[in-house]
Parts: C-alpha cells; sequence; structure tokens
C-alpha cells in the first residue's frame, strides 16, 4: 500500500510502486519456498491416494461423507455396484404355497422353519443357538413370543425343533442377548416396556421372573390411523443399552419427547436419555464398530415417491428429518406443511438435517439389517444388507427383497421373488430380518408367512 510521507507527488508515487514491488517479489519467494518444502510431501499424497485407489477396486472403503461416520477400527464397507446373478428356486410351503425366489448364484435356500406367526427378528444366545421373535399378528396384541430353534439337519438344512421360550408378550419385535462377566440376560423389547430375564445356557424356559429396565407409551391412534408404530428395536455398545421409539403417529409435532427417537440406557435401565431424535420410526438398529446405524421410514400422504425411505448413521444429540424435513434423490427438503405448523404453534424447527447414507424407494419399509463381516464370498463380504418389507400398498410394487445397499441411491437385490404382481394375493412374504450365520451363510425371516429362511454358498 503507498507510504504516508510528506514527500512530492512524483516521488510518493516511485517509493510507493518501489514498496509494492517489493512486497510482491517477497510474496513470490514465500510461495516458492512453502512449494520446496511441501513438494515431496504432495508426491507422496498423490502417491498414497492412488494405491487407495487401486486398493478399493478390491475392497472399497466406505468414506466419511455427510453424517456417515467411519469408526476408530476402520470398519470397511462394501460399496460395489455390481449386480447379483440371480437364481430361481422354487420353494413350497405347508401352508399350500409355493413361490419362486430368486438368490444369487452358487446358493441355495431351504425353508428352516415355518408356521410361526408373524416371525420378526432373529437373535443368538451366548451358547450359540438361534433365537427369534414373533408379533402373532398386526393388531396391538398380547400374543406375542419368543421362539428357539434346535436340532439342526443339515442335510435338510432346517431345523427339527421349535419351541416356544416365552409368550403372552405384548408385540415383541426384537430380543437380544447381553453377557456381563458370569451373567447372561435375554432382552425383551415389548410396545410397554423392556424387560429381561436371566439365561443360562441350554434354557428351554426362564427360569425365573422379568425385570422391567423401561416402559414406553402404548397407546395412540388407532392402528389404522397412525398407532401402527408399535414396534422397540434394541442394541447394546460398550455395555450401553439402545432402544428406539417410534411416533404415535403418521406426521405430527409430538407431546411426549420419548416418542421418535433413539433411547440410550444403562443395561440395567439406569440413566435413560434421549441419543438421537426425529427419527419416525427406526425398526432396524445396528452397531457397526463404533457407528450406529438405523433404517427410517418415511412419512405417508406427500406422494407416491417421496419422502424416500432411509438408511443412516445416528450421532448422539443430533435432530434427524422428521416431522420437519424429508429426503429424496439425496437431498433433503422441508415438510412445508409441518413446518408450517411449527411456527403456527411458536415451535422453534431444528436445523436442516444431513443427507442420510442411502435412500430407498418411498414405501419400501427397510427393516433389519446385517453387516456381513468377513464374508467368504467377496461379493458379500463387508456388505450391509437390508430387509425391506414392503408397501401395505401392494400396487406400488415396492420392496419385498432382501437387498445390498451401496450408497447414494444405490442397491441391488440379493433375494428377490416374494411379490410377483400389484395384489395382495400376488405377495408371497415380506422379508423382516436378516442375521449372517457363519462365513459361508445367513437367515433370514418372513413374516407374512411366518417362514425362517435359510441360505447357503454351495460347494463348488
Amino acid at each position: 500500500m503507498p507510504v504516508a510521507l510528506n514527500l512530492p507527488h512524483p516521488i510518493r508515487s516511485v517509493i510507493s510502486y518501489s514498496f509494492l514491488f517489493t512486497r510482491l517479489l517477497y510474496l513470490l519467494g514465500f510461495l516458492f519456498c512453502f512449494s520446496c518444502n511441501n513438494g515431496s510431501t504432495d508426491t507422496a499424497t498423490k502417491t498414497d491416494s492412488a494405491a487407495a485407489a487401486d486398493k478399493a477396486a478390491v475392497e472399497p472403503v466406505y468414506k466419511k461423507e455427510d453424517n456417515a461416520v467411519v469408526d476408530s477400527t476402520d470398519t470397511r464397507l462394501n460399496l460395489d455396484t455390481t449386480a447379483f446373478t440371480l437364481v430361481k428356486h422354487h420353494i413350497v410351503l405347508t401352508k399350500g404355497i409355493d413361490l419362486d425366489l430368486s438368490i444369487p448364484k452358487g446358493y441355495g435356500i431351504s425353508v428352516a422353519a415355518e408356521g410361526l406367526p408373524r416371525l420378526r427378528f432373529l437373535t443368538k444366545s451366548p451358547d450359540g443357538r438361534l433365537f427369534a421373535t414373533g408379533m402373532y399378528d398386526k393388531s396391538d396384541n398380547r400374543k406375542g413370543v419368543v421362539y428357539s430353534f434346535t436340532d439342526w439337519d443339515d442335510s435338510l438344512h432346517q431345523f427339527k425343533t421349535t419351541r416356544t421360550f416365552l409368550h403372552h408378550l405384548h408385540n415383541p419385535n426384537q430380543a437380544v442377548f447381553y453377557v456381563k462377566g458370569d451373567s447372561s440376560y435375554l432382552y425383551v423389547a415389548e410396545t410397554s416396556q423392556l424387560v429381561r430375564y436371566r439365561y443360562v445356557a441350554g434354557d428351554t424356559m426362564p427360569t425365573g421372573n422379568p425385570q422391567v429396565i423401561a416402559t414406553f407409551p402404548d397407546y395412540g391412534l388407532s392402528y389404522k390411523y397412525g398407532g401402527w408404530h408399535l414396534t422397540r428395536s434394541i442394541a447394546f455398545h460398550n455395555d450401553k443399552l439402545y432402544v428406539s421409539v417410534g411416533s404415535s403417529c403418521n406426521a405430527c409435532i409430538e407431546k411426549e419427547p420419548v416418542r421418535a427417537t433413539i433411547l440410550q440406557m444403562n443395561p440395567d435401565g439406569s440413566d435413560q436419555q434421549i441419543f438421537a431424535s426425529g427419527l419416525r420410526n427406526a425398526v432396524g438398529i445396528l452397531w457397526m464398530g463404533n457407528q450406529l446405524w438405523a433404517t427410517s421410514m418415511g412419512r405417508d400422504l406427500i406422494g407416491p415417491d417421496k419422502p424416500e425411505d432411509l438408511l443412516q448413521t445416528v450421532e448422539q444429540g443430533k435432530i434427524y428429518h422428521w416431522p420437519y424435513f424429508y429426503q429424496y434423490q439425496q437431498q433433503v427438503y422441508p415438510d412445508v406443511q409441518m413446518q408450517d405448523s411449527a411456527v403456527a404453534q411458536h415451535i422453534a424447527i431444528p436445523p436442516m438435517p444431513p443427507t442420510a447414507f442411502a435412500g430407498f424407494k418411498a414405501h419400501s419399509a427397510p427393516l433389519g439389517l446385517a453387516y456381513f463381516k468377513a464374508f467368504d464370498d467377496p461379493q458379500l463380504n463387508n456388505a450391509l444388507l437390508v430387509a425391506l418389507h414392503g408397501s401395505t400398498s401392494v400396487w406400488r410394487e415396492r420392496g419385498n427383497a432382501i437387498v445390498k445397499v451401496n450408497g447414494g441411491n444405490n442397491y441391488v437385490a440379493v433375494v428377490t421373488g416374494f411379490l410377483t404382481g400389484k395384489t395382495e394375493a400376488d405377495r408371497k412374504g415380506r422379508p423382516c430380518d436378516v442375521l449372517m450365520n457363519d462365513r459361508q451363510s445367513f437367515f433370514f425371516t418372513d413374516d407374512h408367512n411366518g417362514v425362517l429362511y435359510y441360505v447357503w454358498k454351495e460347494k463348488q
């Protein structure tokens, strides 16, 4: 800049321009030195990036983007968008239903158990047995059960024995085991409460009374008009218990803070707090490394394609989409109706949430999810699989499949064939949950016909 000296005008100009020229030379020299000092680092970065790109072509790495956070253990996620080669397998159920399910080439599929009313979520006990919840039907009932499956027949790929481990439960959506020291517990998430039972290896029924860990709202509008968010889902991480509680309605401003949230508490139910909110109905929750993931269903009555259903990462203290925002094609939009309602009631609208990791077609209804860690098949290894339950409006032809999620709006079918047309008679099943069994097989449930399916990699 010009120097403020009391000199004749021409001299002031010369000094000013000389000063500017000197500063310019100094700046160029600084930039040159900075470039020299950092040249080797830039080269190394480019080399590392090229190597990382080559590695990603073999084993894709899930990168931090928006609200999707990679945990400290560098959890890998298979994002290969290559479609599976699917092959049809004819299935005949004892209730007289036959269907053709398409699964990846080189795999077999069997009916591992059937005749189980509204079979829902799967879990394994500390002694390696498979358990599942059954909600009986779609009503607000107290006829739910927890099943245990034993006596596996490896030649038929099915369980010979199915027992009712617990009964008379209030819409039990999920059961999960938790081990602390020498003590094992079975937690059961009912609509109105979360209970736990002492568990001993080999138990065919609980040996003690249940302990109530937490209670939840179990009232609202009728099932048909919004009270259908009857499910509660549970997960454990670092000795903390997480429970998802759905909204009481399709789209509304809740009066109870516990609605449309994921709660965090100690395993005994103490120190309960809201971990995250704005989640209309996170039916499936899963900790993958140190990151919590959740499936989430968008609200109805905006349109046939909006809002999308979501798979998203969830962070503590964050407020997500519902009811003030929704997502479509990787963009987040305001729900004008709900924002206007908030303004009229002098309610503050939270900041716009980040874009979710993945969006499904509206009304696909994503429920259970599983991470196939260290699976032998490279195409399924480190993959996130989600069960798309499907729309109650069958004519939409959405969901009704198990899919591998690759992020954005990209997902590829792993199991299909449950829906063959646009009427309810064309629906042959509704996938609910998926569980990796071992490095070469997995189970999934169909709560429409009450079937447990087993899928395995056939020997070459």
